[in-house]
């Protein structure tokens, strides 16, 4: 996991299913701790500016930070030389072939400066339920026959919330991201919610907006 709280949560959740109000995180967006990842409660966070982030043998820890980074479509940056990747034919892109794959090779990847993963075997089983349910997708990218890169995440309808992505060849995980947006734009979705900051995604044209106005357009 890459980020852990100054504080602890004063949220703790049960049974019922509910969160606090998202506004209620503390300072590093920790809102609350506990409940279970069934569809319900995840499709319920989600649907709140809420997402689950938390280690292997943990409890379950409930996130909504301030500011949020995300991507708005028609502000996708796309490089020169990924112009270039997108027009040679090297990759060829599906959806919703290998769910579970894509979540497998993102569970694996290596990330710099990251022990271990946050996609757990609870969280593969919950998204891969979410998926059979119609609220999940991912995107695989193909080179030579072989599952070279991907990403997976939450769709709402009008915003996709990306959860992770992998790259087993250079450029695989960009070229999926690309496809990606290009085609949620071209269904009007608002935005893609990227979480948190990364210079990664700054790069494509990703930025930080106010919580506020991250619920205001989820909710809207």
């Amino acid at each position: 996991m890459e980020k852990e709280s100054k504080k602890f949560p004063l949220f703790f959740l049960g049974d019922q299913l509910e969160f606090p109000p998202a506004e209620a995180a503390n300072e590093d967006g920790l809102l609350a701790v506990g409940g279970d990842l069934s569809p319900e409660r995840l499709l319920l966070a989600y649907k709140n500016g809420i997402f689950p982030w938390f280690n292997e043998d943990a409890l379950i820890l409930w996130w909504s930070p301030d500011p949020r980074m995300v991507l708005f479509p028609k502000k996708l940056k796309i490089s020169k030389s990924m112009r270039k990747v997108m027009r040679n034919g090297q990759f060829t892109l599906t959806q919703n072939t290998c769910f579970a794959e894509v979540m497998e090779h993102c569970a694996n990847a290596e990330r710099k400066g990251q022990e271990g993963t946050w996609i757990t075997p609870n969280m593969k089983s919950a998204y891969l339920d979410l998926y059979h349910k119609g609220f999940a997708k991912s995107f695989e990218v193909w080179e030579d026959g072989k599952l070279v890169g991907g990403l997976y995440g939450v769709d709402l309808g009008h915003v996709f919330c990306g959860e992770s992505m992998f790259s087993n060849s250079a450029n695989a995980s960009k070229f999926a991201f690309i496809k990606m947006v290009r085609e949620l734009e071209t269904k009007n979705y608002q935005l893609i919610d990227c979480q948190v900051h990364t210079d990664h995604l700054e790069s494509m044209g990703a930025e930080e907006i106010s919580r506020e106005k991250f619920l205001e357009i989820l909710q809207g």
